[in-house]
């Protein structure tokens, strides 16, 4: 694809895969429980997994890796690898799951991805990351993305970047989802990664502008809707992680604010606690322990009176194995 100038109005632009909001892949983070959690925010916004390494859905428990509710929809699944063969055989099988994406890690930093030899360390290896987007798209009818950073360590060449993204999309990558950072493979852990290398959004914005006929989407240090509406008047989508991940209820304006509804499908902080009541019950009766799902509710009620009291009774009551929805009950009345 020969890049153009033209400057493009992203936000009337339409893909079929809705990607105007999304809540990043993060690990330890984006399990079933939380994403059940955040799809009573909205109907539209597009949630992903947990990296899922494709040798362990070839090898592990692929129920426990890769099951989910069907109210999660629409759900891309996130694969880390950089074998096509791997990664062809675990598209087939995501693809049987029932997942509406797939999306290639080519941005996570951490030591035990490097190992590996996936996540950001393959901005490295263009023509590999090509290979195996070729390969996902070979494997299944659904759509193929590509996550990744603005250039590894010390790069500062944008045409190496547009270089990279250009490969993805003549392999076949339906969208290009950028954290507009790049990734320090050495001296820096995770979170630091998330904070320390200078944010590149001018970058991903010429991106879109070069390749105007793709998807781009715009992840790093976006913490309002506010900064989302901002950047969507030069990208396709945004995806945000930590912030909606500790301060849920920022989700509550997105379907007004982002998706242009009149009327939304969250309600209040306690209308959301309550709605969640009948999905805990039921996996409490699957043996499923009452910390596993209320380590994403602990930030609900963030910046409102008693918010560290509910906070600290569900870290202090949620571990016990005979702990019941009666936790987060008790946990409400101190909310006052």
């Amino acid at each position: 694809m020969r890049p153009g100038s033209e400057v493009v109005q992203a936000r009337v632009r339409s893909f079929p895969m809705n990607r105007r909001f999304c809540i990043a892949p993060m690990m330890d983070c984006s399990d079933r429980h939380s994403r059940f959690f955040l799809r009573l925010f909205s109907s539209d916004i597009l949630l992903y997994t947990e990296m899922v390494a494709a040798a362990a859905v070839l090898h592990g428990d692929r129920e426990r890796l890769l099951a989910f509710s069907g109210e999660e929809h629409p759900l891309a699944v996130q694969l880390g690898g950089s074998d096509p063969e791997q990664l062809y055989r675990a598209a087939r099988i995501c693809g049987d799951f029932g997942y509406d994406e797939i999306n290639l890690n080519c941005g996570c930093p951490s030591e035990r991805v490097q190992s590996g030899s996936f996540g950001a360390c393959l901005m490295n290896e263009p023509m590999l990351v090509a290979d195996c987007v070729a390969a996902l798209r070979s494997a299944t009818s659904l759509p193929v993305t590509v996550k990744h950073r603005t250039g590894i360590d010390q790069q500062e060449d944008y045409d190496r970047f547009a270089a990279f993204a250009a490969a993805q999309l003549e392999a076949g990558a339906e969208a290009l989802i950028v954290h507009a950072r790049n990734a320090w493979l050495k001296g820096l852990n995770p979170r630091q990664n998330r904070e320390i290398p200078p944010l590149k959004y001018d970058w991903v914005y010429r991106l879109k502008r070069d390749f105007p006929d793709h998807e781009i989407v715009i992840n790093g240090g976006i913490k309002t809707l506010d900064a989302c509406q901002q950047h969507l008047r030069h990208v396709d989508g945004v995806m945000l992680g930590r912030e909606p991940y500790h301060n849920p209820y920022l989700l509550h304006d997105v379907d007004r604010v982002i998706f242009d509804r009149q009327v939304a499908i969250c309600g209040s902080r306690r209308e959301i606690l309550h709605r969640m009541y009948p999905y805990i019950e039921r996996q409490l009766g699957l043996g499923v322990p009452l910390s596993r799902m209320t380590r994403h509710l602990t930030g609900l009620f963030n910046g409102k009176p008693n918010a560290r009291r509910w906070r600290r009774f569900i870290a202090e009551n949620s571990h016990s194995k005979t702990a019941g929805i009666e936790v987060l009950q008790q946990a409400e009345t101190l909310l006052g």
